[in-house]
């Protein structure tokens, strides 16, 4: 039975601190409650810290029904994306620990899509195991025929992170690894079917930020105050295969942004790199060294997960340049291998969420506004 590569596992591990406060219009009491301290983990959603969360402002709060939502900086977070995308999105510079705001009270409805707690989050992680298994295999009949009680059980898993859990029941919806140059065999010398059966077809959730003009410093970059300033493409990236190449990140992110890679040529480091990757990283024994370790952000837009429409970002011009790129927290390098960045940092509902932040010129902004 597959336990996971070391990279899965840091990934399941990932937890951001956190520092919660409570809204001051809903403290009743003098003096305030401090700051709740929690780890949210990463693969996980912000609603999923309620029971932790509530006994410790239980006391001070005002009388009426809960409605919790959280906040950074005045933004409502969108409790439908993964924790870590979204810290990865909204903290340019990463903050630790991370400071949000939690209310019990006037849920903004009209920025998000309602929540009934734990099981709007795991319907919502249902639907997009489902699109993602409709991506990858052409159906998502693997996943509509799981029991209740695989469901519940792989639900439960993903809440406790309990990986190895996870990988044993998943297994069954027939989602498999992505290779690069082989065709997986099982130990009585049979094709792997889930090493076989994918189609080359990865769910992908790319989130666009634009940090302005040339900043020098991350900590500089301004904070969002508005979810229309994030460009949001839910769109699967096709792996073309050619012969002693292997496919990229930035193959992938450039099947996504082309507009990006206009005037692209491979950089003396790119060819060298190339060379080293033969036999360095191949399937899943790749060293979890082939990326490097730091942080990024996401949210989605507007409710509906997995609309495969692309949504283009408004800052695409011959003078923007991508800045960095953020996946589970890490700045990995343009030549790695895709269908490592896909075995060993896709979440558990089998996207793949990819954070980049664009720099553009202030001056072709306001050029392409008039």
């Amino acid at each position: 039975m597959e336990i996971g590569t070391q990279a899965q596992k840091l990934v399941w591990e990932g937890a951001i601190p956190l520092q919660i406060h409570l809204h001051q219009s809903e403290v009743t009491t003098l003096p305030p409650p401090p700051p709740a301290l929690v780890l949210g983990p990463r693969i996980g959603y912000l609603p999923l810290l309620v029971p932790l969360i509530k006994p410790h402002f239980n006391s001070t709060l005002p009388p009426g029904t809960d409605t919790i939502w959280f906040e950074y900086n005045g933004l409502p977070l969108k409790w439908n994306t993964p924790t870590g995308v979204l810290f990865d999105l909204l903290c340019a510079e990463p903050e630790r620990p991370w400071n949000l705001t939690v209310h019990f009270r006037g849920y903004p409805g009209d920025i998000l899509c309602p929540c009934d707690g734990e099981d709007s989050v795991k319907w919502n992680f249902i639907n997009s195991l489902k699109e993602a298994a409709y991506i990858i295999n052409g159906n998502c009949k693997n996943i509509m025929n799981m029991s209740q009680s695989d469901q519940l059980e792989l639900w439960h898993c993903v809440v406790k992170g309990n990986m190895e859990g996870y990988l044993r029941i998943s297994s069954k919806c027939k989602l498999g690894t992505v290779g690069e140059e082989r065709t997986a065999k099982s130990g009585s010398g049979e094709a792997d079917i889930s090493g076989s059966s994918r189609t080359g077809r990865i769910p992908v959730r790319l989130y666009v930020r634009n940090i302005g003009e040339d900043v020098d410093d991350l900590e500089d970059v301004t904070t969002i105050d508005s979810w229309d300033k994030v460009s949001y493409i839910n769109h699967p990236v096709e792996i073309h295969r050619e012969e002693g190449k292997y496919f990229t990140l930035r193959d992938a992110v450039k099947s996504l942004l082309p507009d990006f890679f206009m005037d692209d040529e491979p950089s003396i480091d790119e060819q060298i790199s190339s060379i080293e990757l033969e036999g360095v990283c191949r399937g899943d024994e790749v060293d979890p060294g082939c990326a490097g370790v730091e942080n990024v952000s996401s949210p989605m837009t507007e409710g509906i997960e997995g609309s495969s429409e692309k949504q283009k970002p408004d800052s695409h011009s011959r003078k923007a340049k991508i800045r960095l790129i953020r996946i589970q927290g890490i700045e990995p390098r343009w030549d790695v291998p895709f269908s490592w960045i896909v075995n060993n940092l896709m979440n558990p509902e089998h996207y793949l969420h990819i954070c980049i932040f664009v720099e553009v010129s202030t001056t072709n902004q306001q050029a392409e506004a008039r």
